[in-house]
C-alpha cells in the first residue's frame, strides 16, 4: 500500500474468499489455485482477549494476547502491545491497529521482526 508493513492475505479467484497467508486451495468454493495476494487491512477489532501469567522461560510475562477480526473476514491470533494486561484496560470490540517491532534476535544477532497489535482510536 503506502510503504507500511502489512499483513499479506490471499483472495481467491473464484469466490472471493480471502485468507491470511498462502493457501493451496479455497476452503469455501474448494478451487485450486487461482489466488491473488492482497495487503490485508492494518485496522480490525478485538474479538477475544487473554492475559498470560506463564509463559516459557525467558519470555517476561504478563502479556496480552488476544484474537483481532479484519474487515476482510480474517481473524489473527496476535499479542496486543501498548495495553495494559489488565481486564480495566481491555474490552471486546476494542479498535485495534496493526504495528510491527523486534521481538527477538536471532543467534547471529539479527533483529527478528513481528506483528503486534495495539489499541486504536475509534473509527
Amino acid at each position: 500500500p503506502d510503504g507500511e508493513p502489512y499483513l499479506a492475505g490471499q483472495r481467491c479467484g473464484a469466490c472471493g474468499a480471502v485468507y491470511l497467508g498462502r493457501r493451496r486451495a479455497c476452503a469455501r468454493c474448494a478451487t485450486e489455485g487461482g489466488f491473488a495476494e492482497i495487503a490485508l487491512s492494518r485496522r480490525g477489532t478485538l474479538w477475544v482477549w487473554s492475559i498470560v501469567h506463564q509463559s516459557a522461560p525467558g519470555v517476561p510475562v504478563p502479556y496480552v494476547v488476544g484474537v483481532v477480526d479484519l474487515p476482510e473476514g480474517v481473524s489473527v491470533r496476535c499479542n496486543l502491545i501498548e495495553v495494559a494486561p489488565d481486564p480495566a484496560a481491555l474490552r471486546f470490540g476494542m479498535p485495534v491497529e496493526m504495528t510491527t517491532g523486534v521481538s527477538q534476535q536471532d543467534r547471529d544477532g539479527n533483529d527478528v521482526v513481528a506483528f503486534y497489535f495495539r489499541p486504536a482510536p475509534a473509527f
